[in-house]
């Protein structure tokens, strides 16, 4: 499983928050945790808005695919069987990962966050946030098609958004299931409604009748990660960014892929079986590690010359105007 942060967050914050270390430890799965670096983007954002770092084989993108690389081969991981999940920034990062290597992931899970590719440069992440100027379906679609060579089966989703967030307008999660509808080939047809903890969910499903696609509509939350602080076995601890809503979208998305033992008791719909593919082989990496978390390993992106104009100016302002940074 790998996890990213949002912005002004660490690693090892948004893992406490979270509880992906908790629930690892109780149901035995790898962890890796990309952090992001001030030297990158001043306010700890991954930059799923610059050019350079959302392309395959360039910059960020290309940094975490090396980690998974080292993380598989260190220990003898199921290539087959990788995951991602981030919030905010980290969301939209994980937009890119799943948009650039798509053969990478059996899943991916996006929280508060953007779709790929509908941003060049800081003044159109801004106006993406708001919701204004989103590309149509068949546009947001090509974006992801254009992003690789791959052909399909693509990863499954999760898409997590508030009704009530300030920070990234919920038009971004519904631009985000159109763009995957578009990839997967998905239709009204094979949409289901119900409702989960309280909360509307939906999910669509492909030929075989797997749910690949899903979105938990949580309504009245605003900016962060759902939390369910007191459920049996709670995930996290609510803060800042991390909100005691009555559903633990951590334990929620390991269920969706099949990670954890609590499908059946949570009436979880079956997802897609994971079928391995033909893999890129791993590049060695010399991304420094800078902490141990539990067992597992944290690491850095390839750091990179701080900006030198008024872009982190630009973030700083908005991330204020957000609430986001004091």
């Amino acid at each position: 499983m790998v996890v990213l942060h949002g912005c002004t967050q660490t690693a090892a914050g948004y893992d406490a928050g979270s509880g992906w270390s908790t629930l690892a430890d109780e149901q035995g799965f790898l962890l890796l945790f990309p952090e992001q670096q001030r030297a990158n983007n001043p306010n700890l954002c991954f930059n799923w808005f610059s050019q350079g770092d959302i392309r395959r084989g360039e910059g960020e993108a290309l940094s975490i695919c090396q980690m998974i690389a080292t993380l598989v081969r260190d220990h003898d991981a199921d290539p087959a069987r990788v995951f991602i999940t981030g919030l905010s920034a980290g969301g939209a990062m994980t937009s890119v990962m799943l948009a650039t290597y798509p053969e990478v992931f059996a899943g991916g899970a996006i929280i508060a966050g953007l779709p790929y590719g509908t941003a060049k440069g800081v003044p159109q992440a801004l106006e993406r946030m708001t919701g204004q100027g989103m590309p149509n379906e068949q546009a947001l679609g090509g974006l992801v098609r254009k992003a690789s060579s791959h052909a399909g089966p693509w990863p499954t989703l999760s898409v997590w958004h508030g009704s009530s967030d300030p920070t990234v307008n919920a038009i971004n999660a519904e631009a985000i299931l159109a763009q995957w509808r578009s990839v997967q080939g998905l239709t009204n047809a094979s949409l289901s409604s119900d409702t989960v903890d309280g909360f509307p969910h939906h999910s669509w499903r492909d030929a075989n009748n797997c749910a690949v696609l899903e979105y938990h509509d949580i309504t009245g939350m605003a900016h962060g990660t759902p939390l369910h602080s007191k459920e049996r076995n709670p995930c996290g601890v609510p803060g800042p960014y991390f909100l005691d809503v009555g559903i633990s979208s951590t334990r929620r998305i390991a269920a969706f892929w099949g990670l954890t033992n609590e499908r059946e008791a949570r009436d979880v719909p079956p997802t897609r079986p994971v079928i391995p593919a033909e893999r890129p082989q791993p590049r060695r990496s010399n991304l420094p590690i800078v902490r141990t978390l539990r067992a597992e390993r944290i690491y850095e992106a390839t750091p990179k010359p701080a900006a030198t104009t008024g872009v982190g100016k630009i973030i700083e302002d908005a991330l204020r105007a957000a609430g986001l940074m004091k």
